[in-house]
C-alpha cells in the first residue's frame, strides 16, 4: 500500500492534483476519519444492505427484468450464502422491508474488517448503492468489472433506449476509476 501512494506521490508534477491519487486520498480518509470510527461505516455499508440496490427490480419491460435477474441474482445468491441472510426483494420503488437478523449478520461479516479495508468497502458501496456488491468484490467473488456492469444495469439500459450524454459518460468514467482504487486498495491491504 505505501509503495502505491508513493508511487501516486511520484507521478505528480509541478502541480499536485488530488484528483490524480486515489489511494492517497482513501489512506488519508482512513487515518483522519475511519480510524477509531470503524462501527460508524460499519453501521452504514448494513443499512445499505437493508435497502440495497439488487433488492429492488423493475417490473418492467421484460427485457430489463431479464438483465436485472441475470446480473443480481447471483449476488443475491452468494450474499445470502455468505452472509447467513435471507433477502426480500421487491418490485418498483416502494421500500422493501429486510428481515430484522439481516443488519446483525451483516455487521458480524464487517467486524473482521480493519479500517484500512473499510474504507475502500465503503467507497464501492456508495459509488455503486449496492452494500452486497460491494461485499462480493473484496471477498473475491466478483470482479470489479462485473460488480460495475451490475450496479449499471439500469442506466445501461437507459442508454441503449435513449443514447448516452457525454456529461454522464464523463461522470460515470471518474466513478469507474474510483471504484476501481477502491477494489485496489482493498487487494493491496489484503
Amino acid at each position: 500500500m505505501a509503495e502505491a501512494v508513493a508511487a501516486e506521490w511520484a507521478a505528480q508534477g509541478v502541480e499536485i492534483n488530488p484528483a490524480s491519487m486515489p489511494l492517497t486520498r482513501m489512506v488519508n480518509t482512513t487515518l483522519d476519519g475511519v480510524l477509531g470510527n470503524e462501527d460508524a461505516l460499519r453501521d452504514d455499508i448494513a443499512a445499505f444492505a437493508m435497502s440495497d440496490l439488487l433488492c429492488y427490480r423493475a417490473e418492467g419491460p421484460s427485457d430489463l427484468v431479464a438483465r436485472q435477474a441475470e446480473a443480481w441474482g447471483p449476488v443475491i445468491a452468494w450474499a445470502e450464502a455468505a452472509l447467513g441472510c435471507r433477502f426480500v426483494l421487491g418490485a418498483g420503488l416502494m421500500p422493501v422491508a429486510q428481515p430484522e437478523p439481516n443488519q446483525g449478520k451483516v455487521l458480524a461479516a464487517l467486524a473482521r474488517y480493519d479500517a484500512f479495508r473499510l474504507t475502500p468497502l465503503h467507497v464501492m458501496t456508495t459509488l455503486t448503492g449496492s452494500a452486497l456488491l460491494a461485499l462480493a468484490t473484496a471477498e473475491r467473488a466478483l470482479t470489479v468489472d462485473a460488480a460495475w456492469a451490475a450496479a449499471h444495469v439500469d442506466e445501461d439500459f437507459q442508454i441503449g433506449q435513449w443514447g448516452e450524454d457525454e456529461e454522464a459518460i464523463t461522470r460515470r468514467a471518474r466513478r469507474y476509476a474510483e471504484m476501481s482504487a477502491a477494489a485496489r486498495l482493498l487487494a493491496l491491504v489484503g
